[in-house]
């Protein structure tokens, strides 16, 4: 049950876990050590290096649902990074395969019904490997990139939103198996009792898991990809300004010039060809062309190039 109350950085550490244990894994996963006696978060967190800021939001959003991340810039990408990348080891290292030796200890694999729970969980276990060795060999890579200022051209956060499938059908598949396999044997039952209830635990533990990275991870990374679009383009004005971009004015040709001319004055690419005598196609290749020199692909770049250029004059654009 949900306790509804708000942590905040001077609240005690240890309060949190007797609130909530589920903080325990989120500590490891932060890497928090335990033994840090009756200090605060803030001192906790400072003394294993953590943002504090971004610790409590992680805290307080799994265990209660508070907070709105879409424009909070506070968030610290490295640490979340560091949590997600820390709690995908935790599971595929540890609880996956703790859960199956418990299942293995559980069930009698002699019968059917047995090896095809068992065929369950190694399938429900593989779909979530692929789906972390996914986030692990293309998300996380690209998130360093971007935090480095130098992002993957062909990949954006959307796209990992697009393969961030649930994968909990299975386990909830697995969960009435073991309910309706329940032997008559105590010993057994005992074991299958307890099994259950850290599948249970488990697949509330993937459920934050996920929410974490929809809610408050995706957003992050969408506010540093329109921060490193806006420097892309502030860089690239200012070269063209103080630089005069004659490096870049050079490298083109008449014809590229009267295509800048054309799209800065509005005209489709029938109108330029047909202005220019040339075929469409034509025009699509000088604008492919202008785009790779010039690494300006929307009109409104390629207007402040042709006014600083003095490809037109900035009395005859529309502003």
């Amino acid at each position: 049950m949900k306790n509804l109350k708000m942590y905040e950085a001077g609240d005690r550490m240890i309060n949190l876990i007797k609130d909530d244990c589920s903080v325990l894994q989120a500590l490891g996963s932060f890497g928090i050590n335990l033994g840090f006696g009756d200090k605060t978060v803030s001192e906790t967190c400072e003394m294993n290096h953590v943002d504090t800021y971004t610790f409590l939001a992680v805290v307080n959003f799994t265990i209660n649902g508070y907070g709105e991340f879409a424009n909070d810039e506070q968030i610290s990408v490295p640490t979340l990074l560091h949590y997600l990348k820390a709690s995908h080891a935790y599971y595929l290292d540890f609880q996956l395969p703790f859960i199956r030796r418990e299942l293995q200890e559980s069930i009698n694999e002699d019968d059917a019904l047995g090896m095809l729970i068992m065929k369950f969980y190694d399938e429900y276990a593989q779909e979530i490997r692929r789906h972390m060795k996914y986030e692990e060999k293309t998300l996380f890579p690209y998130v360093e990139s971007l935090l480095v200022g130098r992002p993957t051209n062909d990949y954006t956060v959307e796209t990992f939103s697009k393969h961030h499938e649930q994968t909990d059908k299975k386990l909830h598949e697995l969960k009435l198996m073991i309910i309706k396999y329940l032997p008559t044997d105590a010993h057994r039952n005992n074991q299958l009792t307890a099994t259950l209830h850290d599948i249970y635990n488990n697949e509330e533990w993937l459920r934050q898991h996920a929410e974490v990275e929809d809610h408050i991870f995706t957003p992050a990374i969408k506010r540093l990809e329109r921060l490193t679009r806006q420097e892309d383009v502030s860089k690239n004005i200012t070269s063209m300004v103080f630089k005069g971009g004659q490096d870049n004015a050079d490298a083109l040709s008449d014809r590229e010039r009267d295509v800048i001319i054309g799209v800065v004055q509005g005209l489709q690419n029938k109108e330029i060809a047909d202005h220019l005598c040339i075929s469409v196609n034509t025009v699509i290749t000088h604008r492919r062309n202008i785009a790779r020199k010039l690494q300006i692909h929307s009109p409104a770049g390629l207007t402040i190039y042709a006014i600083v250029n003095g490809l037109v004059d900035i009395s005859s654009v529309k502003l």
